[in-house]
């Protein structure tokens, strides 16, 4: 299979996100405005930054949490049920007034945002098991959500026109609707999350535990927070940069971020050929150092003409994608089918933690110091972090490794599942960490 679009599964589920990105889209857009409608000018800031701030409390702390709550339930059967609880939640938030409600119904969707993401992503691995079709999956994936952040406030403008603020809850909602059509229709394998044994924390850091202890993951999360705090800087500061240097902040900050949107979709396309070059490790370390160095550079530059600020944000955001699309081989290779879902969620909350960190940190440098001195400082924290991903994550690392379990029985399952030799029961396949090698082996032995 060449194209994942070759699979009808896939492109339903393609569908699916696609409908559920423009909700997500429309509600940002709803939010803010029910915010000022609410709070006015006085308070409207206020509710937005706690609305957000909810956002990323549920998406670091409950992630795992609803990912231990929903193992054992089909997965097909948790999706529909996670959409269709979003969707009924967008409808109230059109027409409450006060400040305490839309932010619990605002919260109730964080919180399921959080379950339904990380078990989306799950998923593809197990509809297109070959990696050069995964790898195209994750592309399309990336390029999706890379339109969704350039086109959503583009259509929810257009709505307004016609319709009130409120409505755009309504279209979200409806947005919603079709993702639940598209995943009733896609046919998903017949693969249930067996339900974890143990105590119940236990099995809410279950993800964490495999994260933290394989090199290549912790690698992962160091290169994320490298990108993040670079690119906070980009989408925090760039309208403040086209209102404080270009004079005009309305015109400019769209023909920005525009720019920034095309390079990301230009950089997600070109991974797949990219990965056919090189691991995944060196594609996000060139994009990681590539951030900071563009931005490092532009930090340094005189005034810079808005031809060529434009080829700057598509630097940007081309660096951007080689660090963000790779994210779910890695994860894959790292994880058993059975522990995808939780190694997702903790890659989907530690993700999240490094924007918590990067967003008020760039914001708070942008205003303290330059524009230019802020992003030269989050360039070098960015440089400091990879060299650290360096060290952690080792360039030959390969999937399959030797290691020995003298501890288990000649006749255990696990040895004849992968025949072993000596009495120390050495032997080599797909070494990922989970009860049986819970420590991470070296290729020595």
């Amino acid at each position: 299979m060449s194209s994942p679009l070759s699979s009808p599964t896939f492109r339903r589920l393609f569908t699916a996100q696609i409908c559920s990105l423009i909700g997500v889209g429309l509600l940002t857009v709803a939010l803010s405005l029910a915010a000022f409608r609410i709070g006015g000018a006085a308070a409207g800031g206020q509710i937005l930054g706690l609305l957000l701030a909810l956002k990323m409390v549920a998406y670091v702390l409950l992630a795992p949490l609803a990912e231990t709550l929903l193992s054992g339930v089909s997965r097909k059967r948790a999706m529909v049920s996670l959409d269709v609880g979003r969707m009924l939640l967008l409808l109230p938030m059109a027409f409450v007034s006060q400040p305490w409600l839309v932010a619990l119904l605002a919260f109730g969707f964080f919180v399921l945002s959080a379950g339904f993401t990380p078990l989306f992503q799950s998923v593809i691995p197990d509809i297109l098991p070959e990696e050069a079709t995964y790898t195209k999956a994750l592309a399309w994936s990336r390029v999706a959500y890379t339109m969704e952040a350039v086109m959503s406030p583009v259509i929810a403008a257009a709505m307004l026109k016609i319709v009130t603020g409120e409505s755009l809850f309504y279209a979200a909602a409806l947005a919603f609707a079709g993702s639940v059509l598209a995943l009733l229709l896609a046919r998903l394998p017949q693969f249930r999350d067996a339900a974890r044994e143990g105590p119940f924390l236990k099995r809410v850091g279950h993800g964490f535990w495999i994260y933290r202890r394989t090199p290549r993951l912790r690698g992962l999360f160091l290169l994320n927070l490298s990108l993040s705090l670079s690119m906070a800087w980009v989408l925090v500061n760039s309208v403040v940069y086209a209102g404080a240097r270009l004079g005009d902040s309305e015109h400019y900050f769209p023909i920005l971020m525009a720019c920034y949107g095309a390079g990301a979709a230009l950089g997600a396309v070109i991974v797949p050929k990219l990965l056919t070059r090189m691991s995944e490790r060196s594609a996000m370390i060139i994009g990681a150092l590539g951030f900071a160095a563009v931005g490092a550079l532009f930090a340094v530059l005189p005034a810079v003409p808005m031809p060529y600020l434009g080829a700057v944000w598509v630097a940007f955001g081309v660096a951007s994608s080689l660090v963000l699309t790779p994210g779910g081989l890695v994860i894959t290779r790292s994880a058993a089918q059975k522990d995808r879902a939780s190694v997702f969620a903790a890659q989907f909350s530690a993700s999240h933690a490094g924007w918590l960190v990067a967003y008020p940190l760039a914001g708070w440098l942008g205003s303290l110091l330059s524009l230019e001195t802020a992003l030269l400082s989050l360039a070098s924290l960015s440089t400091v972090l990879v060299l650290v991903a360096l060290r952690v994550w080792p360039a030959d690392d390969p999937v399959d490794l030797a290691h020995c379990h003298p501890e288990l029985p000649d006749d255990h399952p696990h040895l004849e599942q992968v025949p072993a030799s000596g009495a120390q029961h050495r032997h080599i396949h797909a070494f990922r960490i989970d009860e049986l090698h819970p420590i991470w082996t070296e290729r020595s032995i």
